[in-house]
Order: structure tokens, then sequence, then C-alpha cells
């Protein structure tokens, strides 16, 4: 069963402390925070995740792109996210299909639950990310400690991890 998960950036930002405290220093700071939080979920999860942004934050024609393998939307002028989630919806819904879509706006909750997507709130997905990061941490110190492990991340320079993990992401090396 594939799984998508589609997330109203602003509502997120708005409802997470950490986003919201890095919006208020810089929104572009913020957005970008919250896709590589994002990015790490998907990598952990294997739901294919999609984050909307509204227009009226950044004015101009809207676009679409990939950030750390995550697919970002910037609506158009005069068009909501809550349009453009609507519509990611109805052409996601179907057999074999698992459709999230993560807002803590109760009328889209309703509406899209009404277009047969599953709700997740804001908070519920902050804990599911801080929960699969635990449990990341968790897998990762102890494969560290089991006997005859890969030591290779110990024996490569900064530097190196520091390109490796950008293309784990999904950037250039």
């Amino acid at each position: 069963m594939k799984e998508y998960l589609i997330v109203d950036g602003y509502n997120m930002i708005g409802a997470w402390p950490e986003l919201q405290r890095l919006k208020d220093v810089s929104l572009e700071e913020a957005r970008d925070r919250l896709i590589g939080m994002l990015a790490d979920y998907q990598g952990y999860s294997g739901m294919k995740v999609t984050v909307v942004f509204d227009a009226h934050y950044v004015p101009g024609r809207g676009g679409q792109y990939r950030q750390h393998r995550v697919e970002v939307l910037y609506t158009r002028e005069k068009e909501t996210a809550d349009e453009v989630i609507e519509r990611l919806v109805r052409n996601l819904k179907g057999l074999r299909r698992h459709v999230y879509v993560a807002t803590s706006d109760m009328t889209e909750q309703h509406v899209t639950f009404g277009l047969g997507a599953l709700r997740l709130p804001a908070g519920e997905l902050l804990t599911k990310i801080r929960l699969a990061r635990q449990e990341l941490a968790r897998r990762i110190e102890e494969e560290r400690n089991r006997p005859g492990a890969n030591r290779l991340d110990g024996r490569l320079a900064e530097d190196i991890r520091e390109k490796l993990e950008r293309w784990r992401r999904g950037g250039q090396p």
C-alpha cells in the first residue's frame, strides 16, 4: 500500500513551537527547517511527502520543485493551500493508496476527510517525527555498539561526511 503525506506548510510552521520561533527571525529558514524535518520523516517512514505553501506569503506565479526529495509546492496568487491540497487528494485517492493530510485547520480536515484522506493534526505529525528521530537514533546506537559493525563513518573526514549527508537527502554532493 502506497502512502502519501500532504502537509499544509504554513499551518505546521504556525503550530510547531520551534518553527514558530524561527519564523520570527526568518520565514525562509523556518520553511527550510520544516522541509528538512519532513525529508527525514519521509526517509524513515517511506511515505511520499508533499508540502504546500500559500502564495500570500511568497507572491508570484507559484511553483513546484524538489528539496531533499520532498515535493514542495507554492500556490499561485489568489489560490490557497487548501485548494491545492484538496486537488492533490482528489488526484491521489484510489485503490492501494493511503493519503494523509497534515493540518490543524478543522475545516480543511473535514473537507479532505470527506474526499477520502486521513487527518493528521500538526501536533500528531510533530510527535510522529520526534518518535521516528528517536527510533532512528536508537537503531544507529545499537548498530555502533554491535560487534563487528562497520566503522567507516568514524574514519571519514567531516567534510566528506557532510557531502554524503547532503547527497543522502537528495542534494548535490
